[in-house]
């Protein structure tokens, strides 16, 4: 998963992008994202399914684009998944359209797991026995003198 570092840039497994990937990435997403929404895509897999498209990664040198999407409620993704791989080509094709670059990207498609990982998360965070924790600690102010022992 990507964040951000201490002086504004994104990254990867420790690996920074560069500006040029992350503007690129940003506008594959945002052609993917008006594909989806206008239905292009004939695919009966991909019928009635409204597609999120939450971030696109770019290699370095921009001839890949991995595209994490999520249906929306998250049901049915690996059918979805399978859909839009067969469609690869396609998208591909529209999207070069739409981003004017020297080589189009070969897009991958990736189910984003964030928004799990987030209500894995607030599950913790809501347990009675943490949340009591949370209660505690907020009642007791900050431990201005912690004990050195």
């Amino acid at each position: 998963m990507s964040h951000r570092d201490h002086r504004g840039g994104a990254k990867d497994g420790g690996r920074e992008f560069s500006q040029r990937q992350l503007r690129v990435g940003e506008l594959i997403r945002h052609s993917l994202a008006q594909l989806f929404a206008r239905g292009e895509i004939r695919d009966p897999d991909l019928f009635d399914v409204s597609i999120t498209v939450s971030e696109v990664r770019m290699t370095p040198d921009l001839k890949v684009a991995r595209a994490f999407v999520l249906p929306l409620g998250g049901a049915n993704t690996d059918k979805v998944l399978a859909a839009l791989e067969r469609c690869a080509g396609f998208v591909r094709g529209r999207v070069a359209r739409d981003v004017k670059l020297k080589f189009s990207p070969k897009i991958e498609f990736r189910i984003d797991d964030r928004f799990d990982y987030a209500d894995r998360i607030d599950t913790i965070l809501h347990d009675p026995r943490v949340a009591g924790d949370l209660d505690h600690d907020a009642d007791a102010g900050p431990d201005l003198h912690p004990d050195t022992d």
